[in-house]
């Protein structure tokens, strides 16, 4: 089983915020024993998120897309795998009715812009972990699948470790465990340990 993580969002690639996200999700992957082949940060722009997604599910089995579930106009994830998909987005008023629970249950104010968050692609089904107002997305594309979940650091893991990682498993069809060690050194240079190694291997 091989999986991509695609990172969406403009300040990753200004720099404003580190991508820890990525980082996690690929220690998580390699303890599940599924190879996470590529990495990739893309800004929010409907086009190059579009493309950035047709070419991680190209190379790879399954991609997860962390990022762009919001309300705000530049949280176009759900747009653009749409587009992926060829379908439309759906409104679920179920889930738009559950956020407005959540809002009223938290004392906050509830403004229409987060309806957006109730609309899925046609074909997807919502995860069902949600601890926060945005739904994460489990996409079939044919015989591969593309997650969404979301930036928030919190909101993502309680995903990826509830419903992400199982699904992949599941699809695998085994498990497997990727196996590294780390070796500290000291009073040796790189390339001298290089050309070392270089004779035992």
């Amino acid at each position: 089983m091989r999986c991509e993580i695609v990172a969406i969002g403009t300040e990753l690639l200004l720099g404003q915020i580190v991508d820890t996200n990525s980082s996690w999700m690929g220690e998580q992957l390699a303890l599940a024993g599924i190879d996470s082949l590529y990495q990739t940060k893309v800004g929010d722009n409907l086009g190059r998120m579009v493309s950035t997604i047709q070419l991680a599910l190209e190379r790879s089995d399954a991609v997860i897309v962390c990022g762009g579930l919001g309300p705000t106009q530049d949280d176009i994830t759900r747009e653009a795998i749409a587009q992926v998909m060829g379908v439309s987005l759906i409104r679920h008023d179920h889930i738009g009715e559950h956020i407005r629970r959540l809002f009223e249950s938290r004392g906050r104010e509830f403004t229409q812009n987060n309806l957006r968050q109730a609309d899925v692609p046609e074909g997807a089904t919502t995860i069902a972990e949600m601890p926060g107002t945005a739904p994460g997305l489990v996409c079939p594309v044919e015989d591969k699948v593309i997650y969404a979940v979301p930036g928030v650091p919190y909101e993502m893991r309680e995903m990826v470790l509830g419903t992400v990682i199982p699904d992949l498993q599941r699809r695998a069809g085994m498990t497997a465990v990727i196996r590294s060690r780390v070796l500290r050194t000291w009073g040796q240079s790189e390339s001298g340990l290089a050309e070392m190694l270089a004779r035992a291997y």
